[in-house]
C-alpha cells in the first residue's frame, strides 16, 4: 500500500507564496518521476510541473519563473514552491508519483490541496 499526502494549501493574496508538500510512504521499492497537477472549477487537470530522480525537471509556461519544484528522495517527498501568484492559480494541487513495489510500478495519486488566490 503506497500513499501521498500533500499539504501546504491555503488562501493567499495576488503576489503571494505558498509552498506545497507531499510525502510518499508505504512499501516503496523507488520512485522515478514526481510532479504536481492542477484542477481547477470546470476545467480539465493539467501539469504544473515534474521532477526525475535526477533533478530534471519540467514546467508549464504558465508557471515558469513562478513556481519551483523540488524532491527529496531521502524522505520520498516532492515540494512546490508557489511564488507571485495570480488568481488564476486558483485550482486544487495534486501530486503524483511513478512508483515501484515489490510486485508493479504505477502512479499514485494525492487527495488535493486547494490552493486559493483572492484578495
Amino acid at each position: 500500500q503506497v500513499q501521498l499526502v500533500e499539504s501546504g494549501g491555503g488562501l493567499v493574496q495576488p503576489g503571494g507564496s505558498l509552498r506545497l508538500s507531499c510525502a510518499a510512504s508505504g512499501s516503496i521499492f523507488s520512485i522515478s518521476a514526481m510532479g504536481w497537477y492542477r484542477q481547477a472549477p470546470g476545467k480539465q487537470r493539467e501539469l504544473v510541473a515534474a521532477i526525475t530522480s535526477g533533478g530534471n525537471t519540467n514546467y508549464a509556461d504558465s508557471v515558469k519563473g513562478r513556481f519551483t519544484i523540488s524532491r527529496d528522495n531521502a524522505e520520498n517527498t516532492v515540494y512546490l514552491q508557489l511564488n507571485s501568484l495570480k488568481p488564476e492559480d486558483t485550482a486544487v494541487y495534486y501530486c503524483s508519483a511513478d512508483v515501484s513495489t515489490r510486485t508493479r510500478t504505477r502512479a499514485y495519486w494525492g487527495q488535493g490541496t486547494q490552493v486559493t488566490v483572492s484578495s
